[in-house]
């Protein structure tokens, strides 16, 4: 089963923090079929959606106000709270959300001012008045009042039924953004804070490790930002910032205002399931009945999935793909936009800008990630598409149908699914009648609650749209207060004007206040479950429900993060791990007795059977080369487009890359990078972290939660590990915490190779986090650390290993000998626990060693063998090491040149 969407981390213009949406995951294999390429990480309250009102509701100062309490919203209910419980008053007051247009306008204008003036009191101080607290801890607090306000305002134009207040909410997203790149290029500002650092320092004044990490950050953004530059090149790189935060949302304006539709008869829609069909618009056109299909996921998936006619698909694929050729000059545009500003930091690329800051480093980094997986994917692809093809044959041969060999990007779902039900005998439709949303939605929740140690209280409060549901979560012990933890809203049900696909808005973060006390969070979920059908109740497919199970992950990513300062709060975590926790958790959906205990049919109120569970979790691995093969086209545009230095005709580049890259054949798509929204909406340059964050994911599932995923003392330790830090450490220290060792990508490859992984282990498919093999290369030597297990206890020299391989200890090392051990041998090394696959890097092939099982004793052998080598002839033919080990921008690439102590203990 494949990852449904992909998450959305959105972020402030003053400070990025992060607000998150449905991921690509190991787990969700099935969730990913029917969906887009990915919802977009994007900027928070970027996308305004102003299609007509669907729900006409009692006005307040001429708009709409609602409270909790609709119908649909009472779909499901949790269990009641105890006595105590119910009766205890949050200490923090819910926001309101009755603003007019004008209040949002008044309130944006009014907290920038104030801003605004604080900066200019900051930037007024002399030098020996700048310290932690005049600087560092008054911006830090500026900051939390400003985004208070700020961040609810601005995300009414994602789901309110009005258009002029989503107007409203859209302007005050330009006039923050605006000022966020004013604030960001304060030089006055940025030198009390270079003060304040000097100050400290030679006070010799001791801060906590979170404060020292808000110094640190708060000097690193000065930087970034450009303002150690000259006067003029500043001045230019504050035309530019602003020119490109405009692009970009309108860029991303339109992703979400769009609103056509590809009309069909009933009979071109042959296939598609009768209640998908009944929520259609119908109309008369030429005399005929025909049914508008909308672009929006709910609508355009099951046909994609279904309909049994390929010219069907094909037009509605191409109208769906070509629906937002509007953005293609935008696109070439802020691409320009970013090259210039990148040069003018001094970056190579804006690839290396963004990734500075993120788990792997640089753009370098990730080409090797994801050429790396593309090598180890292709030929698995390659076996799905002429397994799916053979199919289509079939299908067409019996049907009449003419067929000329391609498998196209309109065939790729259809067949899928017909694949997994003939192969599987799984039929989606039949399984969603055992997810009723009343049943899921509480049971889903119920197991958070157990598993983290708190309690949902729903509340009637006010809300933005009467399907609202709003809940104060309480620790699960709560007495007084002082349990409180924060607020939860969820959005589940689709309708116009809203934001048409899943994710999460961390709207307020938790933080220390000036007087001490504490600011507590508030996340809101916006989903599109289906809604009840005349002939149904409100059922959800099991992508759906693991795209709710992954969305609670971010809900309480943010929930139970417990950091000092806002800016570390919950998700502002590097953009390549922020999705990992909640990837980790879409692994609950298939597990059996999760399963069980979530699933209830409609009509006979019985869980899945032992029979269904089985077969639903088979399906999790079928056609996992073309999905992510996917994946990759997507991530490897997206890092070309931001590391070429020129610009390039780039509906050939999508058109092209994708054909290479996914295997499937496309034509007549046109601009399809104009839908694009993930590199307009905040992961330019990042949308290889949605698998880059799978290595992390798939390793905390397997080490902490595999063998029991239910039980509290382990979501005890997870809530602790992993989600109460947030950012106010680095992410590997988070992990390391949590794992008790360094991570690895063992899991991984089981994870996304199934039962075969255990041949591919050794080959380790995607670079280990930074610092992972460094930290191992640091340890004290020993013939026998990380010995693989095919090696017998009698080894322990490098001569030893030679003899056990079939080789003579005497062996002369010549280029021809090498290669023929390469070659020839390559079934003896995987016998002992090596896996030889490619002679152009000996690099590459140390490296896998030391992620894998052989650990320092293989790259011991590997450094000795090489010295022996080198007598005959330079290993650069081989492999292409740098001059010293620093230069290897791979942290733990050991090669033999300039590691003169690394060659002495091989010798």
């Amino acid at each position: 089963m494949k990852p449904r969407a992909v998450c959305t981390v959105a972020v402030s213009a003053l400070r990025r923090r992060p607000l998150l949406g449905v991921a690509v995951g190991v787990g969700a294999l099935a969730a990913l079929r029917q969906t887009l390429p990915g919802a977009a990480v994007r900027l928070s309250s970027l996308q305004p959606l102003v299609t007509p009102l669907l729900h006409p509701a009692r006005a307040l100062n001429g708009l709409s106000h609602y409270r909790s309490q609709s119908t649909l919203s009472g779909l499901f209910s949790l269990s009641p709270a105890d006595s105590i419980m119910a009766s205890l008053n949050p200490p923090q007051a819910a926001p309101k959300w009755t603003h007019t247009p004008e209040e949002v306008l008044k309130l944006t204008t009014d907290a920038i001012a104030e801003y605004r003036a604080l900066e200019d009191r900051v930037a007024a101080l002399k030098p020996e008045e700048c310290n932690f607290e005049s600087v560092f801890l008054t911006l830090a607090h500026a900051e939390n009042k400003f985004n208070a306000i700020a961040e609810p305002l601005s995300f009414y134009q994602n789901v309110s039924p009005s258009k002029e207040l989503r107007d409203a909410s859209n302007k005050a997203e330009v006039m923050v953004r605006d000022f966020g790149v004013e604030s960001s290029m304060r030089i006055d500002v940025f030198r009390a804070k270079q003060a304040a650092e000097e100050n400290i320092k030679a006070s010799g004044k001791k801060l906590s490790a979170e404060e020292q990490r808000l110094v640190e950050k708060m000097i690193l953004d000065g930087t970034r930002d450009g303002l150690a530059l000259p006067d003029a090149e500043r001045e230019k790189l504050t035309k530019l910032k602003k020119e490109l935060s405009q692009t970009c949302l309108e860029f991303s304006k339109n992703f979400n205002e769009e609103n056509g539709v590809v009309s069909f008869t009933l009979e071109e829609l042959k296939g598609v399931p009768a209640d998908v069909i009944s929520g259609y618009t119908k109309r008369t056109k030429d005399g005929k009945e025909v049914y508008d299909v909308t672009f929006k996921t709910p609508d355009i998936f099951p046909l994609f999935k279904f309909a049994e006619n390929p010219e069907t698909r094909r037009i509605a694929y191409e109208r769906f793909e070509n629906r937002l050729a509007i953005n293609e000059p935008i696109m070439s545009k802020f691409l320009g936009l970013r090259r210039q500003i990148a040069k003018l930091l001094g970056y190579p690329t804006w690839a290396d800008y963004v990734t500075e800051v993120k788990m792997v480093k640089s753009a370098k980094g990730v080409k090797e990630f994801l050429t790396d997986l593309e090598q180890k994917l292709r030929p698995v692809g390659l076996k799905d598409r002429e397994i799916l093809l053979a199919l289509k044959k079939k299908e067409h041969d019996e049907k009449g149908l003419p067929f000329d060999g391609e498998f196209y990007l309109w065939d790729y779902r259809y067949y899928d699914r017909k694949f997994i039900e003939e192969s599987l005998n799984l039929d989606d439709q039949l399984v969603k009648e055992y997810f009723p949303v009343s049943v899921v939605v509480p049971a889903i929740l119920e197991i958070y609650q157990n598993l983290l140690g708190v309690k949902f209280v729903e509340i009637k409060g006010e809300t933005w749209h009467p399907e609202v549901q709003q809940f104060a979560v309480w620790e699960k012990d709560a007495k007084d207060e002082s349990g409180f933890i924060g607020y939860c809203y969820l959005d589940l049900f689709p309708r116009e004007s809203k934001y048409s696909h899943a994710a999460v808005w961390p709207l307020l973060p938790g933080y220390d206040k000036e007087d001490g006390t504490r600011s507590y969070p508030l996340a809101a979920m916006v989903a599109n479950l289906a809604k009840p059908t005349p002939q149904k109740p409100a059922l959800m497919r099991h992508d759906d429900v693991v795209t709710f199970f992954h969305e609670m992950g971010h809900v309480f990513h943010g929930l139970l993060s417990k950091t000092k300062f806002a800016r570390f709060h919950g998700t502002s975590v590097a953009g390549d791990f922020v999705e990992a926790p909640s990837q980790m958790l879409e692994n609950w959906c298939f597990e059996p007795k999760v399963l069980e205990r979530m699933s209830s049919h409609y009509e006979t109120k019985e869980p899945l059977d032992a029979e269904l569970i089985d077969k639903i979790i088979k399906s999790r691995y079928v056609n996992v080369g073309l999905f992510y093969l996917r994946q990759l086209f997507f991530a490897n545009f997206d890092l070309k487009v931001h590391t070429d230095q020129d610009p390039d005709d780039y509906t050939k580049l999508w058109n092209e890359m994708r054909e290479n890259i996914s295997l499937v054949k496309g034509r007549n798509l046109g601009a399809g990078q104009g839908t694009f929204n993930h590199i307009a909406g905040g992961y330019d340059a990042g949308y290889y972290g949605y698998t880059y964050s799978l290595v992390f994911a798939a390793d905390m599932y397997a080490t902490v939660f595999k063998a029991d995923p239910l039980d509290p003392a382990r979501g005890k330790r997870y809530r602790e590990k992993i989600l109460l830090p947030g950012g106010s450490r680095d992410e590997i220290d988070s992990l390391k915490d949590f794992l008790g060792r360094e991570p690895n990508s063992e899991a991984f490859i089981k994870e996304l190779f199934g039962q075969s992984a255990s041949s591919l282990a050794a080959q380790r498919p995607v670079p280990p986090p930074r610092g992972t093999l460094a930290a191992a290369a640091s340890q004290p030597f020993s013939a026998n650390s990380g010995r693989p297990a095919g090696l017998s206890g009698s080894i322990q020299t490098p001569e030893d290993f030679l003899k056990a391989i079939g080789r003579s200890a005497e062996t002369k090392f010549t280029p021809e000998s090498w290669e023929q051990l390469w070659h020839t041998d390559g079934a003896q090394l995987r016998k002992a626990g090596l896996a030889v696959r490619d002679r152009r890097s000996v690099a590459a092939f140390v490296e896998s060693y030391m992620a894998g099982s052989g650990g320092l004793w293989l790259l011991m052998y590997i450094l000795w063998s090489m010295e022996k080598f080198r007598q005959g002839q330079d290993p650069a033919e081989f492999a292409h090491p740098p001059k010293t080990c620093e230069e290897d921008s791979r942290v733990g690439v050991l090669t033999w040149t300039g590691c003169a102590k690394w060659q002495e203990a091989a010798v």
